[in-house]
């Protein structure tokens, strides 16, 4: 019935190649992921949960598993793209996005080992959400131009950001990538949250009739769910800095190549739905140290996955919890954009 429906087109038409390339990053990111395992243990790469008092965890574990992560996205990219577009399948800033993902993995990996201090980490992040505007041909580009406002009135005004269109990409890609490795402190919840984020931009990329970014999208939701089979708890593997931050400066940026040239209408809200959840928890823990007069860098056990565990639920419970708020609310951005993109 389903071979049946994939080859007449039916309810499959337009998401073949990408449930077919997010399947092929999952099966690779699985398989890998115990080799990446073995090379973390063998390199001294672990999650020792004495370092401090923010580990939930009870046993040292191994990190580095933003490695298979992208090595997942990487390989189901460069197998199917050259299918689906004969003629020059990776534009200039794809090969940017997969240039600077990988050097966030090895700057991830070198964290693991020997923790960077936070503005060392900002900078750096700020660096290559300036630097990945610069790879770009034509209107294809990681830039946030500008945006139609107000949203949902019939007479939407395009507000140009000019120079300011920089550092507001700069800072948006920072935020998303930092707040997606603030998350990643239970088992499976980064993994999880950013499935469901891929899964959510390839949808919308697919109804607005963007089909290459369907596919990187489905690329990260397959290689994050692929992982996800490891790093559920109980983990046998941590993704580590890098992996967060892979996931989060690729959301990032397809984001803006994608759904916010997309639904112009919802560009204000398509960082509050997709990214709901990391993005609320950042404010959520922020403030906390704000009212308690704490630097906001500081480490702590605020986080809203440290409040429920608190609250008596398990790590299976509160990864759930959070799983279905960012489900509903990218479900809502779904609505959304049938309606208003």
């Amino acid at each position: 019935m389903i071979s049946t429906l994939i080859a007449q087109g039916g309810m499959f038409e337009g998401f073949r190649f990408p449930l077919l390339v997010g399947v092929l990053a999952a099966i690779v990111t699985w398989a890998v992921t115990p080799l990446v395992r073995k090379l973390a243990i063998a390199r001294g790469a672990m999650d020792d949960p004495r370092q401090d008092e923010r580990r939930v965890h009870k046993e040292p574990t191994p990190r580095w598993g933003g490695i298979a992560i992208y090595t997942g996205m990487a390989v189901s990219l460069l197998a199917l793209l050259p299918f689906a577009y004969p003629v020059r399948p990776f534009p200039t800033y794809l090969i940017a996005i997969l240039a600077f993902g990988a050097l966030l993995v090895l700057l991830g990996a070198y964290d693991d080992v020997r923790p960077m201090k936070a503005r060392w980490q900002m900078l750096y992040l700020l660096g290559i959400g300036v630097a990945i505007q610069l790879f770009y041909e034509g209107n294809q580009r990681v830039q946030m131009t500008g945006m139609d406002y107000p949203p949902f009135d019939a007479n939407l005004t395009w507000v140009d950001f000019g120079w300011m269109a920089i550092p507001i990409t700069a800072i948006y890609i920072f935020v998303v990538t930092k707040t997606m490795d603030t998350i990643d402190g239970i088992d499976g919840l980064a993994a999880g949250v950013a499935g469901i984020a891929g899964v959510t931009l390839s949808i919308i990329a697919t109804y607005e009739e963007q089909p290459r970014v369907a596919l990187i999208a489905a690329a990260i939701a397959g290689a994050s769910l692929g992982f996800l089979r490891h790093n559920y708890n109980p983990a046998k593997i941590f993704m580590g800095t890098g992996g967060a931050q892979l996931l989060g400066f690729m959301l990032a940026t397809l984001s803006i190549v994608g759904a916010f040239k997309t639904a112009a209408a919802l560009a204000l809200f398509i960082p509050m739905l997709v990214f709901g959840v990391p993005i609320f928890d950042a404010a959520f823990v922020v403030v906390r140290r704000i009212i308690s007069r704490q630097p906001i860098t500081q480490a702590d056990k605020r986080h809203l996955h440290h409040t429920l565990l608190k609250k008596g639920y398990s790590q299976k419970q509160t990864v759930w919890i959070l799983y279905t708020v960012a489900a509903a609310l990218s479900l809502v951005l779904l609505v959304l954009v049938r309606a208003y993109g």
